[in-house]
């Protein structure tokens, strides 16, 4: 977001998911992130503002107010609390107008996929960012496979089980683990979960979108809309960097 709103030089430090996401960050310092944040290691940046999101851990919480610094935590469920978000965090740098065009650029493109895909079949998706335990996507990437033109399968956000899944028996499957970039093993995950009957693994669309487009509530969440769109209606659209499919794998194991 920082980036978007063009207040990129006023960043002293970020995770590496950040820097993963973000490739403009590579020179700054690199710190730890919301779930083991260090006070001691704030504190040697002497920030004016620290920024964080979900998910958090009591003990990080505790170090980041220990360290005096203005403090903004984030904890959205879905894409009205992201672009609310964005709006906060364009607002305490100075950047409100800004910020308002980047929320209406996203908001112009997800509509506009919708519309794209309001016509088509809605196949029947399962997202998860979590395998162990295994943990359904967060409510806006079941906003973004609506869109999309998907029908999500599941609660957001919460936990389940292989058994319950299969049940459900979703034509597309898409894994995005938090931290995991694109590297899931889906054909693993497919033999251990007995997924082998699920409609999704026996028509081989079965997909891992890399983690930091959907997992993170920013302006890029629209390349994940794009992944997602190619996955859930790979005939209509091309597939984009940060899709993997099953049938990459295996032609890669082939290939080696």
């Amino acid at each position: 977001m920082l980036a978007a709103i063009g207040q990129l030089d006023r960043l002293v430090a970020c995770t590496k998911y950040c820097r993963d996401l973000c490739p403009e960050v590579a020179g700054r310092d690199l710190v730890s992130d919301s779930w083991t944040a260090s006070k001691d290691q704030i504190m040697a940046l002497r920030p004016e503002l620290v920024i964080a999101a979900v998910p958090y851990q009591e003990k990080a919480v505790v170090e980041i107010l220990a360290c005096g610094t203005r403090f903004l935590g984030l904890a959205p469920r879905n894409l009205q609390d992201i672009y609310t978000d964005m709006a906060t965090i364009a607002g305490v740098m100075g950047a409100a107008e800004r910020g308002e065009q980047v929320i209406r650029k996203m908001q112009g493109e997800i509509e506009a996929m919708r519309r794209r895909t309001q016509d088509k079949p809605r196949p029947r998706v399962f997202s998860e960012e979590w395998g162990h335990p295994l943990i359904v996507s967060q409510g806006w990437v079941a906003q973004l496979v609506d869109a999309a033109g998907g029908e999500f399968v599941g609660v957001p956000g919460s936990k389940t089980t292989p058994e319950a899944v299969l049940s459900e028996d979703p034509e597309v499957w898409v894994a995005a683990w938090c931290g995991a970039g694109d590297r899931v093993p889906l054909e693993k995950l497919i033999r251990q979960r007995h997924w082998s009957t699920m409609r999704a693994a026996r028509d081989g669309r079965v997909y891992s979108i890399r983690d930091e487009l959907l997992n993170t509530p920013a302006p890029t969440l629209v390349y994940g809309l794009r992944a997602l769109a190619a996955a859930i209606h790979p005939h209509d659209f091309p597939q984009p960097p940060g899709l993997r499919s099953l049938a990459n794998v295996a032609a890669a194991q082939v290939v080696v």
